[in-house]
């Protein structure tokens, strides 16, 4: 499908850090099963922006894996397409143009992450740390004299302001950006540009009106909505989706579960018609388990039969 004749368009945007495992491959299923059933495009975008965990390789197994799945995306990745690069550490030049927009509203952060655990702003429930603001008011001349010896982060200065938004499965949320988030970094000590301006910046070029994702990033959403208003761009629609869960560790599925990476799958010998098949029962998407083509669930799938809480799956 022409992306230009489209006018749905999803994506998938896997980190290229390692090999992929079942928590991944579920959240892709979802995005690709959503604007599937909508007769849209599928983009599968690399977000390689840390250069010291990013790998090549990982990028072409994600794409192998994919491909072993019958999870086939219309452009991205390896294939390009109308809106290339779709590699995040290819795309700083755009990067930068938006950040010069906002420039204005930034201002530069010399605090190191002991300075920022040790501050005294509050801690959330979650493990986050608001910044309490404290290079906020420096002059020209005490900036001048920490450029001297370090380089800063830069941060955007957030408003007390409530961002709402409604999202697919949990509904109407509400967050205000300055208690929840504090200002945040737009770009990092060693000048790679933040997950929060990128990941805004390539859905609004990349056309995406749909975004599927796990649900520990719905928290980041009225942040990310700021960000396109902020700069003038059309933001997608929202659907969070909850997370797999190990039965061993009763955390979110990661690379840490080793016996449920896509590696590790393959070698036993499990074949993607199982694999689908297990997760579309416990999402409520077939009354039973059974083997099941991706392709073939496009037409079942329906965003309200899915659960709201987290699901556990086996892990050894």
């Amino acid at each position: 499908m022409n992306p230009q004749n489209s006018c749905h368009r999803g994506r998938f945007a896997p980190s290229p850090t390692g090999r992929m495992h079942l928590g991944n491959v579920y959240c892709a299923l979802l995005s690709y099963l959503s604007v599937k059933s909508k007769g849209g495009d599928w983009v599968l975008r690399i977000e390689d922006l840390d250069p010291q965990r990013s790998k090549p390789d990982f990028a072409r197994w994600i794409e192998d894996d994919l491909h072993w799945l019958g999870l086939d995306w219309d452009e991205g990745g390896s294939k390009g397409g109308l809106y290339a690069p779709y590699y995040q550490s290819e795309r700083s030049d755009y990067y930068a143009f938006l950040f010069e927009k906002i420039k204005e509203q930034t201002y530069p952060c010399f605090c190191r992450r002991a300075d920022l655990l040790a501050a005294s702003a509050p801690h959330a429930s979650d493990g986050r740390v608001l910044y309490a603001g404290t290079c906020k008011n420096l002059s020209t001349e005490q900036i001048n004299l920490k450029m001297q010896t370090q380089k800063p982060a830069i941060r955007l200065q957030v408003p007390h302001q409530n961002v709402s938004f409604v999202d697919g499965l949990y509904g109407l949320q509400s967050i205000d950006l300055q208690d929840f988030y504090g200002d945040f970094v737009l770009r990092r000590t060693d000048g790679t540009y933040a997950y929060q301006l990128a990941v805004v910046a390539d859905d609004a070029a990349m056309h995406i009106t749909e975004v599927l994702r796990g649900n520990d990033l719905l928290s980041s959403t009225p942040a990310q909505l700021y960000l396109y208003n902020l700069l003038g761009l059309q933001a997608p629609s929202f659907t969070h989706v909850p997370l797999l869960m190990s039965s061993k560790s009763g955390e979110r599925l990661s690379k840490r579960d080793g016996s449920l990476s896509m590696e590790a799958l393959r070698a036993r010998g499990i074949m993607p018609e199982q694999i689908w098949g297990m997760i579309a029962h416990r999402i409520g998407l077939l009354s039973k388990e059974e083997p099941i083509s991706a392709k073939d669930l496009i037409p079942l799938y329906d965003v309200n039969k899915l659960p709201k809480q987290n699901i556990t799956v086996y892990s050894e």
